[in-house]
């Protein structure tokens, strides 16, 4: 059992940074893959960027890729996904999720999800 909780959203100028943070608790966290995703309004929760659970591996969507960075210190029990170059397109509700596979792109692959933390971008 994982329990995760996202924190570090907010309202940021285009152009601006933010990171996002996941705290998990349970101690199989060093052994789980994560993902971000993320849910606009009005649309279908989308993929952003996972990776394994040793951090040695990442896959990033091609819409972010380049501008945001996937990472974890198992030691915190903690993931980021630091974002730059923000875009008003990247404004959303981000969402941390665990999984039992490797590396995964799927939401159905992910077991336990966070609650979400809101991301802004103004123009």
């Amino acid at each position: 059992q994982v329990q995760l909780v996202e924190s570090g959203g907010g309202l940021v100028q285009a152009g601006g940074s933010l990171r996002l943070s996941c705290a998990a608790s349970g101690r199989t966290f060093s052994s789980t893959g994560m993902g971000w995703f993320r849910q606009a309004p009005g649309k279908e929760r989308e993929f952003v960027a996972t990776i394994s659970w040793s951090g040695v591996s990442t896959y990033y969507a091609d819409s972010v890729k380049g501008r945001f960075t996937i990472s974890r210190d198992n030691a915190k029990n903690t993931a980021y996904l630091q974002m730059n170059s923000l875009e008003p397109e990247d404004t959303a509700v981000y969402y941390c999720a665990a999984t039992r596979r490797y590396l995964s792109t799927t939401t159905s692959e992910y077991a336990y999800w966070g609650q979400g933390t809101q991301v802004t971008v103004s123009s």
